[in-house]
């Protein structure tokens, strides 16, 4: 369909709320006005009736395991699920098998998306202690930025070298995405549980070994070295109410250069949630206390965190079923981040307007990512459509995850998405996928 006009809609932009309807022409927004007219008799007409009508989700952070650990997820399977989510582009993480260390490498993934994906797609580029030559040969124009893991997690790709780290933030023109955790004061906590309890350490551990003190040290630190060296740098996934002391309040984010992002699980989960939860809400950085929690909510409020993502991270259940020291961290959440935030929303915690702002617009200005998250005439047509008064249930039926289990499981939402767009491609409809979608590759206006 190579037209299609929403009808009725409340349009979510830029801090507004308004109704009207929005004509789009093969992969573009053509027009947003109060009341647009059938342009031809083969427009494909969506009557919107009140629902709510988003820019797609820029998801920031995931992990979509290809190549290399494709028994736990694939690009297509989970750009698909993603789609069904309401998220039109990704930005994945390089811990795959090979790592993406290389320029070779990097393309290689790109080339799989290219062929494979739902969702539009960018990728990180993977930095280590030994490969600042390389980082410099990439291009920003074409690669979302830099990720450096300063804490391990899953893959080794450990940066502790303080003199590279150094040379890594003077020389990259690079956007840096970091993983803040210090890593010897994990490693010390660690020693102490395993003294006590052996392997089988009890999941509600998790976040005392990996502690705040972790996080902070560690974030304060990457963040000291950026003022000192004056790189662009985004903190991934904060995860405690202290770490957002760092960050300045209500600064335009294009004038920043120290931006934060908090994943969807740190704003749903809190300690209390081990004993049932388990291993699926083991994460790193880990989910912490209520009290974490809602200063994570409050610093989202008042623009200290600027971007809201997914960190997407799945593994098999049978992996995810070990004990604790086997167990890995990470879960599945692309096809669930927009309805948790929506049932935000009903909780009077989120407005809409700052769903759209932290998880379209934001990510958009912060990587500078070109004719996308905003719904604006000569824009890519990514749109997505919810009913804030469709309740369902998650259930192993309708879950799209190639791993096939969720930690929302049995969790009954008020909202739906019923409609995706991706490049004006009607991808998903009322829990179908009538039209197959193709990403394209992200480019960025820097």
């Amino acid at each position: 369909m190579s037209t299609i006009l929403i009808k009725n809609a409340h349009i979510v932009n830029e801090g507004e709320i308004q109704q009207g309807d929005v004509l789009v022409e093969k992969d573009r927004i053509v027009e947003v006005g109060g009341s647009i007219s059938v342009k031809s008799a083969d427009t494909k007409v969506i009557d919107a009736d009140g629902q709510y009508l988003l820019p797609g989700m820029i998801d920031d952070q995931v992990h979509f395991r290809e190549p290399g650990l494709t028994h736990k997820a694939t690009i297509e399977t989970e750009s698909k699920a993603a789609v069904a989510g309401g998220i039109t582009s990704f930005i994945e993480m390089p811990n795959t098998i090979p790592q993406a260390t290389t320029i070779k490498l990097l393309e290689d993934k790109f080339d799989i998306a290219s062929k494979t994906s739902w969702a539009n797609y960018s990728f990180m580029f993977g930095g280590t202690n030994d490969n600042l030559e390389e980082i410099l040969k990439v291009d920003k124009t074409k690669v979302a930025g830099l990720k450096l893991f300063l804490g391990s997690s899953t893959g080794n790709m450990l940066v502790d070298e303080p003199k590279v780290l150094e040379e890594i933030f003077k020389k990259t023109d690079l956007l840096i995405s970091v993983h803040c955790e210090d890593e010897a004061t994990i490693k010390a906590n660690l020693e102490k549980h395993l003294e006590k309890y052996g392997e089988d350490i009890p999941m509600s551990c998790h976040p005392k070994i990996r502690s705040e003190q972790a996080c902070y040290l560690s974030s304060s630190k990457a963040i000291a070295l950026a003022k000192k060296t004056g790189a662009r740098l985004h903190v991934f996934h904060l995860s405690t109410a202290k770490e957002t002391s760092l960050f300045e309040k209500k600064k335009p984010l294009s004038e920043k250069k120290i931006t934060a992002e908090v994943c969807i699980h740190h704003l749903w989960f809190s300690d209390k949630d081990y004993d049932s939860k388990g291993s699926r809400i083991k994460w790193n950085p880990a989910v912490k206390t209520e009290k974490d929690r809602d200063g994570l909510l409050e610093a989202l409020k008042d623009g200290r965190i600027d971007v809201i993502a997914t960190d997407h991270a799945p593994h098999t259940s049978e992996e995810k079923n070990n004990v604790y020291t086997k167990a890995p961290s990470g879960g599945p959440l692309v096809q669930h981040a927009l309805v948790a935030l929506l049932e935000m929303y009903h909780r009077g915690q989120l407005s809409l307007e700052t769903i759209v702002q932290k998880t379209a617009h934001n990510p958009a200005i912060l990587f500078e990512i070109e004719e996308r998250g905003f719904i604006k005439k000569g824009y890519k047509a990514d749109l997505v459509l919810v009913d804030l008064n469709a309740p369902w249930t998650v259930t192993k039926e309708n879950i799209l995850y190639k791993c096939g289990w969720s930690p929302f499981e049995g969790r009954a939402f008020k909202s739906r998405v019923t409609h995706t767009l991706i490049n004006g491609c009607l991808a998903y409809e009322n829990l179908k996928f009538p039209n197959r979608s193709k990403g394209e590759r992200l480019t960025f206006n820097r």
